[in-house]
């Protein structure tokens, strides 16, 4: 008979897992979701919550962290990058507040930048020279195991013993 249905590949499509909200966080976001203040140059990470349609992403930006470009009433500019064949490109989108949220990926870099700076004042006061370049942890430090004849004990396999019945 043949195909009788068509497949549909509809803007959502496939985002049947993906977009579903987890239990006990189903119907639409607080308003603490709409007093976040968002800056250009600030990361985000793009999170789709279904229960608002307006302004919604395409599922592939769904998890991606991006950069604020530009920053509207209700939505904003965030530019991402992806992996098209052998380079990336920075796609550039508009997406509703609702879908965004702060991201804590640059939390560790910048409390770096804090303790290397203090530790450059601290320094400076002293009149000394300190280097903040981060250093690989290296080999471990060499250990020597000493121990009497009596406690050590080879381990070697049984000699094979042929037997002919």
């Amino acid at each position: 008979m043949g195909k009788l249905h068509t497949i549909s590949r509809g803007y959502r499509h496939g985002t049947r897992n993906k977009f579903a909200k987890k239990y006990r966080t189903k119907g639409m976001p607080g308003t603490s979701r709409y007093m976040a203040t968002f800056k250009r140059g600030d990361y985000v990470d793009i999170v789709v919550d279904s229960s608002v349609q307006s302004g919604m992403p395409f599922s592939f930006y769904h998890g991606r962290t991006g950069i604020v470009f530009n920053v509207n009433r209700n939505a904003l500019g965030v530019e991402v990058t992806k992996i098209v064949g052998n380079r990336q490109l920075r796609k550039r989108l508009h997406v509703n507040i609702a879908h965004v949220r702060k991201s804590r990926c640059n939390e560790g870099f910048l409390k770096r930048v804090k303790e290397n700076d203090q530790k450059k004042r601290d320094a400076k006061l002293q009149g000394e020279s300190v280097s903040v370049k981060r250093q690989p942890e290296g080999p471990k430090d060499m250990k020597i195991v000493k121990a009497t004849e009596d406690d050590v004990e080879v381990l070697a396999p049984l000699p094979f013993i042929e037997n002919y019945f």
